[in-house]
């Protein structure tokens, strides 16, 4: 029954480093017995910086924090517009491996968009969502006691001005872009629900929003 269900959360609008804090703690403490979970949360204004990012001796850009993190992947950008998605789950008890997880979250997120009528597509060796060349999704995960941890953010209505203060993935080429600018109708909420119902179908489980 266990590996027929995975819980979610919403979230809402929270601090960076709380939402972290929780997500390790879940982790730590898990056991055999503990169902998987995935989080939906928007964050406040942060850049934070991945494990191959070379770090940068600053705690501010444009008054901005900077923080580092512990996934993969070089610096981005969080802010309230985004839907973050964070990935809680037993890789080894679920029998998947990190490359089909990374499969998988391009996956909904490509499934979702065309949902809204909107074409996107993976770069090879870029990992992410991309729309003309230009980038929706990011990807940023971690492995600790075979568990997964941190997951996506999908631009969804957000200022993306912060963006072009940094190499969003490291990549100085790279430009962002995000739902609002296909379709200025389409809410977080929106997004969350057809994410939710991309996630049920491709992980093959029924998900169960749990209570905070």
């Amino acid at each position: 029954m266990k590996n027929k269900i995975i819980f979610f959360r919403d979230l809402g609008l929270e601090q960076w480093s709380k939402t972290v804090n929780k997500m390790n703690n879940f982790i730590l403490s898990r056991s055999f017995y503990t169902f998987d979970e995935i989080w939906f949360v928007e964050h406040y204004a942060i850049f934070t910086q991945g494990q191959n990012h070379q770090k940068d001796n600053i705690d501010f850009i444009h008054n901005i924090p900077i923080v580092n993190a512990d996934r993969g992947g070089q610096i981005t950008y969080h802010g309230p517009g985004q839907q973050v998605v964070y990935f809680l789950i037993d890789l080894k008890y679920r029998k998947i491996n990190i490359r089909q997880l990374i499969d998988i979250m391009q996956t909904i997120v490509i499934e979702t968009l065309h949902h809204f009528s909107i074409r996107a597509n993976i770069e090879k060796k870029k990992p992410g969502v991309y729309i003309n060349k230009k980038k929706i999704c990011s990807l940023g995960l971690r492995i600790k006691k075979g568990s997964s941890l941190h997951g996506l953010a999908l631009n969804v209505n957000m200022d993306l001005t912060p963006f072009t203060y940094i190499n969003p993935c490291g990549d100085i080429n790279i430009k962002m872009t995000q739902i609002k600018d296909f379709n200025s109708k389409i809410t977080l909420e929106d997004t969350r629900t057809i994410l939710i119902k991309k996630l049920s179908k491709f992980l093959d489980v029924i998900m169960i929003k749990k209570k905070q």
